[in-house]
């Protein structure tokens, strides 16, 4: 049978530090009503010290000990990113020292919140061609550090965390099974960061025109998001012949809980079957989907059909289809 690639541990890193909407309303023109209504969010995690790779080291330090291997039996290290630690080097660089996974190799993906299904879905392809027998990926932000506190519409959306899967070559039919994958650059203008790039490096202009933080278009990017998610789920289960009732649990990106609600009822899935934790700890961008399959890990069963899916800034989306192989 076709080798592919099947996820045969997790591990995660949350931050201890809670901000709630009720905190957060002694800091801008907002309240926890008008929060939970538009977002679903509750609170959010926030890490005071210390940087992206940190959470990292953490999630992939418990996926090592889950699975009872050594950082040295590891082939490769994809951190998905839009928070790294420097431009460069690599935080898979970074982190792959720093767990001791001295025969690893890697990189970073940058793809906004789809980051995570772009890494997986490369990831997968070392292991069906018989290259790698052990890729750790992680999704971690520290969304904290590029977020501005003095603006409401989005200071009330994002948090950290880190969350890692390792993957590894599977013959009985289960793990990754397909995906779709897009981008369009004219999204740019509605989600990005202004400054700190090539195109306009930091200064002292930029720093005091509060441009090193994320800017983003709301109504654009919700429109987009409502539509271009539901659309490409239903293009993943379409190419497999699967009906809302084959699908053990949708895997959303948690942007907004709006959003992942009008999904599910594109694919006629219940909200039974939507792994939801936005609640908890807000957009923690790269995160969200790997938190998700940590924290309902021990609710799935083998053979389990779940369909992960994400939209990003820039814009980038994505949805994956994969059987449950643990």
């Amino acid at each position: 049978m076709k080798t592919t690639a099947a996820i045969t541990a997790i591990g995660h890193y949350l931050p201890d530090y809670r901000l709630t909407n009720q905190e957060l309303e002694r800091m801008v023109d907002t309240n926890d009503e008008w929060i939970r209504e538009r977002t679903g969010i509750i609170e959010r995690r926030l890490m005071k010290d210390g940087a992206t790779s940190d959470m990292a080291v953490h999630a992939i330090n418990e996926l090592l000990e889950k699975r009872g291997i050594g950082p040295e039996e590891i082939d490769l290290v994809i951190v998905a990113t839009v928070t790294p630690d420097h431009i460069f080097p690599a935080t898979a660089n970074i982190v792959s020292h720093a767990v001791g996974a001295n025969n690893a190799w890697g990189f970073d993906v940058e793809a906004a919140c789809s980051g995570f299904l772009y890494s997986v879905n490369i990831a997968s392809k070392f292991i069906e061609t018989g290259t790698h027998e052990k890729v750790i990926v992680v999704g971690a932000d520290k969304m904290s550090s590029i977020i501005d506190y003095t603006d409401r519409n989005t200071c009330v959306l994002f948090g950290d965390a880190a969350a890692a899967i390792l993957l590894e070559p599977n013959t009985e039919g289960y793990g990754i099974l397909d995906a779709r994958l897009y981008s369009d650059g004219a999204g740019v203008k509605h989600l990005h960061q202004v400054a700190g790039g090539s195109r306009k490096p930091p200064s002292l202009e930029t720093v005091q025109n509060r441009e090193h933080y994320v800017y983003q278009e709301g109504r654009a990017v919700f429109k987009f998001a409502v539509t271009k998610m539901a659309d490409v789920v239903t293009e993943v289960m379409q190419r497999n012949s699967l009906s809302g009732d084959d699908i053990a649990y949708l895997v959303p990106h948690q942007a907004n809980k709006r959003i992942i609600m009008a999904c599910a009822d594109r694919m006629n899935v219940s909200a039974e079957k939507v792994m939801l934790n936005i609640h908890k700890y807000g957009n923690t961008t790269g995160a969200t989907i790997p938190l998700c399959l940590y924290e309902w890990q021990d609710k799935l069963t083998k053979g389990d059909n779940l369909i992960l899916a994400a939209v990003g800034g820039g814009f980038t989306w994505g949805a994956t289809y994969l059987k449950w192989a643990m």
